[in-house]
């Protein structure tokens, strides 16, 4: 319509143009929201539905990556119990491998006696209503829904002392992700992801469906599926300083490059090829593939630190850039005549002691022209900076300068020749380089200048984008290795753990409390690399890895015609979190196998050592939960909820399990008050405890809460239940697209 008018109407300016289009894109856009509303009174779904279309339309870019948003997203939860007011899937007959019913049903009652549910076709005119077995039934969560997610423990392993707990998470990433928002908000320094790849080879789903290569909409489905946790990761990253990192393949490195420059606009980003498969994989029509990409988000002021790399990093430079460069001392090139720098012309005075040159003394500076008038002390021969063709040059430093580089072994001597032999020093910036414990001091030279260990180990630098390691091959570093930790169990293409131990190591040298959070985590990859890097420095990092329970295309096939369905334990036990991830983080802390028996085999590079010997860490497993409001306010849902409340904490000592007996109770990291009457005891406590960070409050009164929270120590943050988390989620509800 607008183009039409467009078209017609003789513009009398060129500088109406904008306000004329602007006007009428106003009206239109007025028009539209009125009808919008009218539609919401006759049809509060309608309304709805279009009021999202016109969203989404009206926020496209002129410039950018466009694509379709798909929604709703939805997954299936089937270990959640069915409620009324639910959401659900009718499931395919136990046996069956046939497809199940994928309209949405809403549950209008249950009749517990008989285990049936009475359904009602949502979105259909004329109220289609269906009596269903419970038992085949699947719960349905659609991403514009609220959640109120909980945690139940599903294990653990402890080794680590009082260290903090790595926490694992069987769950719908999405979902994990907005639990996170309420206990991590801001505190992520480092994600890691391996996102699927998106082959059309059955390697993820959207809306419970397998993604498949002749999907005409794969690309905007895949990008829709990953702005949604980006724009939540996004709330969890500290913006002061934080990198995201995210591995892809030349199938959608483009879009992801660019969905990452939208939602991460004050981000710097830098993109990394790196050869994870030195053979290459053959490709029929094509080159063989060996390479992936690796996207680096900075936020705030993150950057990469220089690290002690083996040379191999950087194959394509010359090694002399990663060794203490020693300068001539005498000026060379432009600006290198006497008259440039008169107050740098001097006699510096060494002499031969033994089979070595030493300093003895630095002249002032010469304004005259016969040097025979500068007396020389006795054994010494005086250096001038006197050019190849015999003309007076200059000295890189002034006299006292030079003296004290002389003082500090930043000065040195070349073979002995006399009047002639040449003088070398340091730059400001490779005395940086020493003085930052780059290139450790081993001990001096009978000149005074200093010995440094310049082997590969110390070699420290920011490597290039062209990353060729042997120790990032996905073959060695990732299938092998992860067959040595779990015999017998197979996870397709795990990463190369020293690729993910590399990759961190830029970002958390400095951070040894860091918060590293992987929501693809697969096998655990992540996981086991952050507890490679707390051996290595002895640090506290922690790190939450998501992933859900998914089971294998061909084995789902198989499962089904047994007669099983997710949910059930015989089909459960065989999901990727449950398979995999748990026992693959169990065994390299424990040092053993699933089986029992002591992992064969050492870890490589940076760090050599057993298998066998494991980690001194803590982890703890947890699956996602979803909890109804009225369920969180009465406390029938706190088991759940105080797995979160111990993740704000820190994830450190002991858990506040259940409602306090006593009314209140501290543990290691922070405290619950349940009962206000009790607040003396409790703030009593929190002070001789002198380690909580957070005290939570239950209480509906605003007012009391404040006066509790001026009464906490300083630096004891105070949080309200159950409004906090409530609040959050509420927010959080929506379409992030």
């Amino acid at each position: 319509m607008v183009v039409v008018i467009c078209a017609e109407l003789h513009w009398p300016t060129p500088t109406l143009h904008y306000y004329i289009l602007k006007n009428i894109l106003e009206k239109l856009v007025s028009r539209l929201t009125d009808l919008i509303a009218n539609a919401k009174g006759k049809d509060p779904q309608l309304g709805a539905d279009l009021e999202r279309e016109f969203r989404a339309l009206s926020s496209r870019l002129s410039f950018g990556l466009n694509f379709e948003r798909h929604n709703p997203e939805a997954v299936e939860l089937p270990r959640r119990p069915v409620r009324r007011g639910d959401k659900v899937h009718v499931l395919p007959p136990r046996g069956s491998t046939a497809k199940g019913d994928q309209r949405l049903w809403l549950v209008k009652a249950i009749h517990k006696t008989s285990k049936m549910a009475e359904l009602t076709l949502l979105g259909a005119a004329g109220g289609e209503s269906h009596t269903v077995a419970l038992d085949d039934l699947v719960v349905v969560a659609e991403f514009r829904d609220t959640i109120y997610p909980g945690l139940v423990p599903t294990g653990n392993v402890s080794r680590g002392g009082d260290k903090p707990w790595h926490t694992v998470i069987n769950g719908e990433n999405y979902h994990a992700l907005k639990a996170l928002t309420w206990t991590h908000r801001g505190k992520v320094d480092a994600i890691y992801i391996d996102p699927p790849y998106n082959t059309g080879a059955k390697d993820w789903k959207y809306n419970n469906d397998y993604v498949e290569g002749d999907d005409l909409y794969r690309h905007s489905k895949w990008l829709a599926f990953m702005e949604r946790r980006l724009l939540l990761a996004k709330e969890l990253l500290n913006p002061a300083d934080s990198v995201l990192i995210a591995t892809i393949d030349e199938k959608e490195y483009l879009r992801l490059g660019l969905l990452l420059g939208q939602v991460f606009l004050e981000a710097r980003i830098t993109m990394v090829s790196s050869a994870i498969n030195t053979g290459g994989v053959p490709r029929k029509g094509s080159f063989s593939r060996s390479t992936e990409y690796l996207f680096f988000v900075f936020l705030g002021v993150c950057k990469p630190l220089p690290q002690a790399l083996p040379a191999d990093w950087n194959p394509v430079q010359t090694k002399n850039k990663f060794i203490l460069r020693w300068r001539l001392m005498r000026r060379d090139g432009t600006n290198a005549q006497r008259a440039d720098g008169p107050n740098s012309f001097y006699p510096i005075f060494i002499r031969k002691l033994d089979d070595h040159a030493v300093f003895h003394s630095v002249g002032d500076a010469y304004y005259g022209s016969d040097l025979s008038e500068i007396e020389t002390p006795d054994g010494c021969v005086a250096c001038w900076p006197i050019r190849k063709d015999g003309s007076f040059g200059t000295w890189q430093n002034g006299p006292a300068r030079l003296k004290e580089l002389i003082k500090s072994g930043y000065a040195k001597i070349g073979p002995w020749r006399g009047k002639d032999t040449a003088l070398y020093y340091l730059n400001q910036g490779e005395r940086s380089k020493v003085e930052r414990g780059q290139f450790p001091l081993i001990g001096q030279n009978p000149d005074g200048s200093i010995i440094t260990d310049i082997s590969d180990q110390h070699i420290m630098f920011v490597p290039s984008d062209l990353w060729r390691i042997p120790s990032h091959d996905a073959g060695n570093g990732g299938s092998r290795l992860l067959t040595s930790i779990i015999p017998g169990r197979k996870f397709p293409f795990p990463k190369s753990l020293y690729a993910v131990e590399d990759a961190l190591r830029f970002f958390v040298t400095n951070k040894p409390n860091a918060v590293v959070l992987d929501f693809f985590s697969g096998s655990g990859t992540t996981a086991h690399a952050v507890k490679r890097l707390n051996k290595q420095d002895g640090g506290r990092r922690q790190c939450i890895s998501i992933t859900n329970n998914e089971v294998g295309a061909d084995e789902q096939t198989t499962l089904r015609e047994k007669g099983f369905r997710p949910g059930d334990a015989e089909w459960e036990r065989w999901g990727i979190c449950d398979y995999i991830t748990k026992p693959r983080v169990e065994a390299i802390i424990t040092g053993t196998t699933p089986d029992g028996q002591p992992i064969t085999g050492d870890y490589k590079f940076t760090d050599e050592f057993p298998m066998s010997d494991g980690f001194e860490e803590n982890a703890e497993f947890f699956t996602l939960t979803y909890e109804t409001p009225v369920g969180v306010s009465y406390q029938t849902s706190f088991p759940r909820i105080a797995p979160l409340l111990w993740l704000r904490a820190g994830s450190v000592g002991r858990r506040i399990e259940e409602l306090p007996v006593a009314g209140w109770d501290v543990a290691d990291a922070y405290g619950l008050l349940v009962e206000l009457d009790k607040a003396t005891d409790f703030l009593n406590a929190i002070r001789r405890a002198g380690t909580p960070q957070i005290a939570y409050i239950v209480t509906d009164d605003e007012r009391r809460f404040q006066a509790l929270a001026r009464r906490l120590p300083e630096g004891v943050e105070a949080i309200r239940l159950y409004e906090s988390y409530l609040t959050n989620f509420a927010f959080e509800n929506g379409d992030n697209a």
